[in-house]
Formats: C-alpha cells, sequence, structure tokens
C-alpha cells in the first residue's frame, strides 16, 4: 500500500488538505493509500491518522513561538526520526506550516523522499531570503495564488497553480437574506431580531489574537454603537475554537454589563454564515480576510502583535500591505489599521465609511468578484492529482530498480 505523510500546524492548513485527502479516495490509484502524519479534526475525519496533536504548532509570531518552541522541535525530531525509519512515506506533503515544514522536507528530501509543499510561504510579502531553503527542501509548490508561481519559475523551481480552496467552497454570489434567517434559527431568535446592520468581528484564531486585538475590538463595537445612536446594530462574533470561547465570553460579560444596550452573539463557528449576513466585517488580518473577500464583504482589517515581534516583521517586509484581499489587488482595496493605529476611534470611523458611501462598497464588489474568478479552481484534486504524479513516479522508479 502506498504511503502519504503530511503535516498541518494549524486549523486553516487542516481545513485546506481536508479535501486533498478526499479527493486522493476518488482516484483509482491512491484510494486506498496510507495516509498519517499530524493534522486536525477535518483531516482525521478523511482518513488521516495523526500521530501529534496540531495544537503544539499553531502559534504565530516570533515572540509567542520562543515559549512553544521546545515543544515544537522535540514533535519535529520524533516526526522526522519516525518518517525516516519504519514509518518512511513514498511522498510527503507539507501542508503551509513553513517554520516547521521545510525543516522536515529538507530531512526527508535528503533521504530521497519527494517533497510537495501546498501553500507557498509568504516570500512575496517579506523574508524574500526563504527562496534559496525552499528550492533544497521542496521538489514542487502547489501555490494557492496565480502571481506566486513566476517567482518560482525565475527560481528554477517545479511550481503549480492549483488556486486556493475557499473560492471554490464559496459561491459567486452571497444571499445576506437567507444567512439571517438561518442565523436567527441558530440564536433561537425571531427571524426579524437581526434587522438593521449587521457587523461582523472576526477576532482572530490564536490565543494571543485574542488577547491582544480582542479587546480593541471590543472597545470598538463600544464606540460604533454610540456613534450610531438609535440605529438597530447587531454584532456577530464566530468563535473559531472552544478553547477561545471562555476568554471571548469574559470580554463580553465585561463589557455588556458596562453597556446593556449592545447587541453582541458569539457563536461557535459559523464563520462563513456569519460573514454572508453581515453588512461590513471588523476582522483580524489573516485568512479570514480572504473569507470575507469572496463574501464580496466590506472590511476594515487590524492586527496587533508584541512590539518586539512587530520590529522584526517590519525589517524583513517589503510590501506596503498585509491584508489578503490588498495582496492580491496589489493596492488598498480595504484599510489596515494595524499596532498603533488600531484604535476603538480609527475602526470606527474607517467601518462608518464602508456604511455611510454605498457606491464604494458596490465598487469594492465588483474587484472582489473578479478576484473569486481567478482563485476559484478544484483546488483539491489539483493537489491531489500532484500527489498522485508523484506516487506514480516513485511506483515506477521502484519497478524499474526491481526490474
Amino acid at each position: 500500500m502506498p504511503k502519504l505523510a503530511c503535516v498541518a500546524g494549524e486549523p486553516s492548513g487542516d481545513l485546506l488538505a481536508a479535501p486533498v485527502l478526499s479527493a486522493l479516495k476518488q482516484i483509482p490509484d491512491t484510494a486506498h493509500l496510507e495516509v498519517y502524519g499530524v493534522g486536525g479534526p477535518r483531516m482525521q475525519a478523511v482518513g488521516l491518522r495523526s500521530d501529534w496533536p496540531m495544537e503544539t504548532l499553531s502559534v504565530r509570531g516570533y515572540v509567542e513561538a520562543i515559549k512553544q518552541l521546545p515543544a515544537i522541535l522535540k514533535l519535529r525530531r520524533e516526526l522526522i526520526a519516525n518518517l525516516l525509519g519504519d514509518d518512511r512515506p513514498d511522498v510527503y506533503l507539507g501542508i503551509d506550516a513553513p517554520d516547521f515544514n521545510l525543516g522536515v522536507e529538507l530531512a526527508l528530501r535528503k533521504a530521497g523522499i519527494p517533497t510537495l509543499h501546498f501553500v507557498s510561504p509568504s516570500i512575496w510579502a517579506w523574508r524574500a531570503g526563504r527562496i534559496k531553503k525552499i528550492k533544497q527542501a521542496v521538489e514542487r509548490m502547489l501555490c494557492i495564488f496565480p502571481f506566486e508561481l513566476e517567482i518560482y519559475e525565475q527560481a528554477g523551481m517545479n511550481a503549480t497553480y492549483v488556486g486556493h480552496p475557499l473560492a471554490s467552497e464559496i459561491p459567486l454570489e452571497p444571499h445576506p437574506a437567507q444567512a439571517k434567517k438561518r442565523l436567527c434559527e441558530i440564536l433561537n431568535i425571531s427571524h426579524d431580531a437581526l434587522d438593521g446592520t449587521i457587523i461582523a468581528v472576526l477576532p482572530g484564531s490564536r490565543g494571543s489574537e485574542i488577547e491582544l486585538i480582542a479587546p480593541i475590538f471590543f472597545d470598538t463595537m463600544v464606540e460604533l454603537a454610540q456613534r450610531m445612536r438609535g440605529q438597530p446594530l447587531h454584532f456577530l462574533i464566530p468563535v473559531a475554537t472552544p478553547r477561545l470561547r471562555e476568554p471571548l465570553e469574559i470580554l463580553l460579560k465585561r463589557t455588556v454589563e458596562a453597556h446593556p444596550d449592545l447587541q453582541i452573539h458569539l457563536l461557535d463557528g459559523e464563520a462563513d454564515l456569519i460573514l454572508e449576513a453581515a453588512d461590513v466585517v471588523l476582522i483580524a488580518s489573516g485568512t479570514a480576510t480572504l473569507q470575507a473577500a469572496l463574501w464580496k464583504k466590506p472590511m476594515v482589517i487590524s492586527y496587533k502583535v508584541p512590539w518586539l515581534t512587530a520590529q522584526i516583521m517590519k525589517r524583513q517586509g517589503y510590501l506596503p500591505y498585509v491584508g489578503l484581499p490588498n495582496i492580491l489587488a496589489g493596492e488598498f482595496l480595504v484599510p489596515e489599521l494595524l499596532q498603533d493605529d488600531a484604535t476603538p476611534h480609527k475602526l470606527a470611523d474607517a467601518l462608518l465609511d464602508w456604511l455611510n458611501y454605498p457606491a464604494q462598497v458596490s465598487q469594492l464588489q465588483m474587484r472582489f468578484a473578479q478576484i473569486h474568478e481567478t482563485l476559484r479552481r478544484p483546488t483539491g484534486l489539483l493537489v491531489a492529482q500532484a500527489v498522485a504524479q508523484t506516487l506514480a513516479q516513485v511506483s515506477a522508479g521502484k519497478k524499474h530498480v526491481g526490474g
């Protein structure tokens, strides 16, 4: 039985990889593939044997990673030892998590195991020098953004554009009224209870993000409600993972006690439904900004990291923007208020600018529709086909050696 080892380091990687594993089951030569490594619940639901907890790898930023570094390095040592020992795979697929996966891929490729990497590191945004290590570690890069191909071709690397899976999962045309109705059912409230303006608030999917940016987002909700006094206003917050519910509930309790008229709802998951229903979005920088763009929503992007992390990133970056919608457009389509600019007053101003100028929202939605069309590909199948092709080459090589 052919073997595939793969590692996803965080929830977004788990989301990206699950359709790939599903598609592999539909390809005759890989239908009975043994798949193991590190992954989350979605990957496990479609056949992955996860030998280590994915949560160990789910950290963001230099300062935050230092605390978790011993556990991460231990996991990587154990993983490499296993994959070069009794659990040697025919092919390795790294899903995002470049700081972890590139080290694994380098060791495996030196040992003759073909390595594929799904989701290019952001070399177009910062740390461009990583291309040298990537070239040594990765046999084939599977790119989710079209502009990345040229970078790898110039470096003499094998790369394939596979599109972004979210662009296929999210419909080209949203239906806010239907989404509102479904949300009312989930919240067990009357169908007209969400009439008025809906603000989606997405403070991130990591504990460090909730700690640093969520309090500012809650203060922004207070500020916005005071400035839109008299207008029906609803704030909807998707809770990305169960462990984030408690810190968000603490912030919610504190905020509502001081401002009892605020209408704030926490929902477990349901980010897509909330985004589809929303009139405007306040969002932490990350994959979710692309999600919001695919739902054609005006947004304000914000982020806050510890001072030292910000200084390191600032010195190594060269793009003027951090949000994926702006990176894909090559211009500031939506505002970014980062670090010291991430204040409740400035964030409320930016949200009101979208709410007060519907003509600008219409223009933005047209640009987002163009981006959506560009990214819309059968991503899971294309990645699965790349894995199947590599496995076939390995199989042919073994037959040649054996013959």
